[in-house]
């Protein structure tokens, strides 16, 4: 049966994929966007010259708009929660802003699902930074990469949370109150932890979306710098997988309802943000790359992947994608796209 889905930060990358793979699939979809990021007109422009003007509703607000998100969830089946301040570097600098968009936002957001008669599933985009530094977990330096001492399988939902920096604070307010609405008011709503998301339609910039940033300032000659020494580890999971996964949270809403699940590559797609994602970028442009050096950043953690196995049992999800085939489908992208690296806005 068709469902309208709310994708609130509908024209961003995440939700860009998202609204569509479920107008290609025939679902009504409502795009709550204030349109603030790079990249989101553009996004728009490619929903509307696939699927025509009118294939969607554009509401043009921000999430800080309790009344205006309230009235917009009023029909939505799933509300899908992707809007937000989404680097840590901003929410240093402005965390008021940071605060308002993430906490408030999320608040407002949930308040709108639980004010509405028909009761939505509620997805959050929550974040692995909720775990903060894990200074307390014992990782081992190899030559290209750090890891885990004791955990094999990665980062789980049990790990105890810490959050650090006021994007940490702001994304786990959030997170806390998503799994508390549904203990307290009875929604069917979802937590996911996610891990470093890359694919089409990511206009990365250096403070956050390190995947596309890469890809896009190799591609378009732009200067990269890496900060620490490029062995920090991250799991990576392509856009397509999470998309899935958010999927799987619907279909199986009886057992994902009030639940957390860390999303990611897993201990099977991680790479190294430059010892090993370097070669592979160089190796699939065909040249050398020239980088520049910093020092570390603060709160950098050294290693995360994520154990996915809660959502592998629950969800039945698995990633799909490796990381080769991944990159090489979002380094093809970037090429084919360069005009829009200029127009993006």
């Amino acid at each position: 049966m068709t469902k309208h889905y709310l994708i609130t930060g509908g024209a961003g990358f995440i939700g860009s994929n998202y609204v569509h793979r479920l107008l290609a699939r025939g679902e009504r979809v409502t795009i709550y966007d204030n349109l603030s990021r790079a990249g989101a007109k553009v996004n728009l422009a490619w929903l509307e010259e696939t699927f025509g003007k009118g294939a969607f509703r554009l509401i043009v607000g921000d999430v800080t708009d309790a009344a205006l998100l309230t009235a917009a969830a009023r029909e939505a089946d799933v509300l899908v929660h992707l809007a937000g301040q989404v680097a840590v570097t901003t929410s240093v600098t402005h965390p008021r802003q940071d605060f308002e968009a993430n906490a408030l936002g999320t608040f407002n957001a949930l308040e709108a699902a639980r004010l509405s008669e028909r009761r939505p599933i509620f997805l959050y985009a929550s974040t692995n930074k909720v775990y903060g530094g894990m200074e307390d977990v014992p990782i081992v330096e190899e030559e290209t990469r750090y890891r885990y001492a004791d955990l094999p399988f990665g980062c789980p939902e049990t790990q105890p949370l810490d959050f650090h920096s006021p994007y940490g604070c702001s994304k786990g307010t959030g997170d806390q109150y998503t799994r508390d609405y549904h203990r307290i008011y009875g929604l069917p709503t979802v937590v996911f932890r996610q891990s470093c998301i890359y694919g089409p339609r990511q206009f990365g910039i250096e403070d956050q979306g390190w995947v596309a940033w890469f890809v896009i300032a190799a591609v378009t000659g732009r200067p990269i710098t890496i900060y620490g020494d490029g062995k920090q580890v991250r799991d990576v999971l392509y856009v397509d997988d999470l998309l899935d996964a958010y999927d799987a949270a619907i279909e199986h809403i009886d057992v994902a309802q009030g639940q957390v699940y860390n999303i990611g590559g897993g201990p099977e797609n991680v790479l190294s943000v430059w010892a090993e994602f370097g070669p592979l970028l160089e190796r699939l442009l065909g040249r050398e790359i020239t980088v520049g050096r910093g020092d570390w950043r603060p709160g950098d953690q050294r290693v995360f992947y994520a154990d996915i196995r809660k959502a592998a049992h629950d969800l039945a999800w698995r990633p799909k994608v490796g990381v080769e085939e991944g990159v090489e489908r979002l380094v093809r992208w970037v090429q084919e796209n360069r005009a829009l690296f200029r127009s993006a806005g």
